[in-house]
């Protein structure tokens, strides 16, 4: 059973709350842009939009207020910064959120094809024209990677795929690419609640490489593959050791085998349009409840740990970003599992099999 099949059986009456999850969000248009440059200012001067939130995510905060300024200058637009943090293209602004604004700019992310738009975006993908193909493919022979091997890259690295492919080929290293699901804007592309793209080619490779910074996607790809997963950071010209997934996976399997007696459980789920699965909420409240536990389902926007504290559950079940259970979990006062997690927790699937939340 994948966590797709949850969706099915919702109860009648809760149908009117699924109808209503998936009616948010206008499915307004977005556009995408390389950089902060010429063609996001002419588009911005064209649209007639007087007024436009920016998200920038962490890594981008020190510079947020030159940025404001250029594109409030160049732009001939007003200008707000969304101050909170972002964790991905899944959590853009909310109409509500930046009342008065007439569009979004959304700095380092491209659209997640299958999630609706509150308000007109512009995606700048802030692409990073660094990296040398040939020097990052002599460190895979140096280090004697095996091939042939997967390839997953980072939306800031798109255009290093196709030079790197093709150094690596002339010192005898193949990569397979895979194409990935509708949550993907682009083959290759990882996510952090989906690598979909690496799962379609993971029984062709022996094993992946990640291109990009940080050890955040190859966290989740090591969750997501059965395979060795090294991270290349194509700046540095850095090749970090293979992620240590019996570790993880054996970090995870003791939390599933101590909630196997939990008997009250908490349904989480997020009010985020790109982050709202209440058609799977609602089915694994269905479940739990016909195996005779308790459950309730908690709606949130922004999960803070705090939240949490003081509830009579003696577990829970996270239906937002998958990320929240896996990376996060030491940080919550009860154990937190993802679907897949659940169903092995209850006896629906065996510890043996374990399976990444992908989120679809």
């Amino acid at each position: 059973m994948t966590t797709d099949d949850l969706t099915a059986g919702v109860p009648a009456d809760l149908v009117p709350l699924v109808e209503r999850a998936r009616a948010r969000g206008s499915g307004a248009p977005s556009t995408v842009f390389a950089t902060v440059g010429p063609e996001l200012f002419e588009a911005l001067r064209g649209s007639g939009f007087r007024r436009v939130a920016v998200q920038v995510p962490a890594g981008l905060t020190r510079g947020s207020r030159e940025l404001a300024e250029k594109i409030r200058t160049e732009g001939r637009v007003d200008v707000v910064l969304v101050a909170r943090a972002c964790f991905g293209a899944c959590d853009f602004p909310s109409a509500e959120e930046v009342p008065g604004v007439d569009a979004s700019i959304v700095l380092g992310h491209s659209p997640i094809p299958n999630v609706r738009l509150p308000l007109p975006t512009y995606f700048v993908e802030m692409r990073h024209p660094g990296g040398d193909p040939n020097a990052l493919a002599d460190t895979l022979v140096a280090h004697g990677l095996p091939s042939p091997l997967g390839l997953v890259a980072s939306v800031q690295h798109m255009d290093l795929i196709g030079p790197f492919e093709a150094a690596a080929r002339a010192r005898g290293i193949e990569f397979v690419t895979g194409q990935g699901d509708r949550r993907l804007t682009y083959p290759v592309q990882a996510l952090g609640c989906n690598y979909t793209s690496a799962e379609q080619i993971a029984g062709r490779v022996r094993g992946f490489v990640f291109l990009g910074t940080g050890q955040f996607h190859p966290r989740g790809l090591a969750f997501a593959v059965d395979r060795p997963v090294w991270a290349l950071d194509p700046l540095t010209g850095q090749l970090e050791p293979p992620i240590d997934r019996a570790r993880l996976l054996r970090d995870r399997l003791l939390l599933i085998a101590q909630c196997r007696d939990a008997r009250t459980w908490g349904i989480l789920v997020s009010t985020f349009s790109g982050q709202n699965r209440s058609p799977t909420a609602l089915a694994l409240l269905r479940k739990a409840r016909a195996r005779g536990l308790v459950a309730e389902a908690l709606v949130f926007g922004r999960l803070d740990p705090a939240d949490l504290l003081g509830r009579d559950f003696d577990a829970y079940v996270n239906t937002a970003c998958p990320r929240i259970a896996l990376d996060d979990a030491t940080l919550y006062p009860k154990p937190v599992l993802t679907p897949p997690e659940f169903l092995q927790a209850i006896g629906e699937r065996p510890l043996s099999e374990y399976r990444f939340d992908t989120y679809h």
